[in-house]
């Protein structure tokens, strides 16, 4: 039997994107990003808001997980955790982040870099009462990144915080957002021969400067 490594080989997608002009970009890449998100939500991508979070530890190696966008606001990239994590412990170290949206099902994806700080208190107040109640009580029962003895120990601390809390839970103290302030994004769409369309726009002093990159 042919191992997964065996299978890998023969593993590939053919692109078929049509090709990507300069003259099909907008200037502002933050306008850019929304048209394409726009697109992936009317093409009923699945969780087209999602992408992975890159950030740095103490010790300079790399860790990567999901996380959700959940606002452009002043052309900052919004999302939300508990502060007691560990990716708002290494964003608290370095916060320098980079976030990747996987648009695979549109054969496009983007990359998002910059440096982050927390949102206002009020915008996090506001996007929590906008979440559903077992979202809101999750915050309060998840001591979230630390050891966890067993599933009914976090259930337990559920039900807890719904006897606690009832059908209106404040926000918890050490759970709020951060912003990323882009400096740099990339898109990537595929292309036939694996002849891909990339263009990346990097942050300068008078605005925006955008190059195409081979693929």
């Amino acid at each position: 039997m042919n191992s997964i490594s065996d299978k890998l080989h023969g593993l590939r997608e053919n692109y078929d994107s049509a090709p990507l002009r300069k003259s099909d970009m907008s200037l502002c890449p933050v306008e850019q990003f929304s048209l394409w998100l726009e697109d992936a939500v009317n093409a009923r991508v699945y969780d087209p808001n999602a992408c992975t979070l890159s950030t740095v530890d103490s010790s300079g190696h790399p860790v990567a997980r999901a996380v959700l966008l959940k606002g452009i606001d002043d052309g900052d990239f919004v999302f939300y955790t508990n502060f007691n994590s560990r990716k708002a412990s290494h964003l608290k170290g370095n916060p320098n982040a980079c976030l990747h949206f996987p648009w695979f099902a549109l054969q496009r994806q983007a990359v998002v870099t910059g440096a982050v700080e927390r949102v206002e208190d009020g915008l996090a107040e506001e996007y929590f009462r906008s979440r559903p109640l077992s979202s809101k009580l999750g915050a309060w029962a998840s001591e979230q990144s630390q050891e966890l003895d067993s599933r009914e120990t976090l259930e337990t601390a559920f039900l807890e915080a719904k006897e606690r809390w009832g059908d209106d839970p404040p926000k918890p103290p050490h759970w709020g957002g951060f912003r990323l302030r882009v400096a740099s994004i990339e898109f990537w769409q595929g292309g036939p021969s694996r002849l891909h369309d990339r263009f990346f726009y990097e942050r300068q002093v008078d605005g925006w400067k955008m190059k195409r990159l081979n693929p």
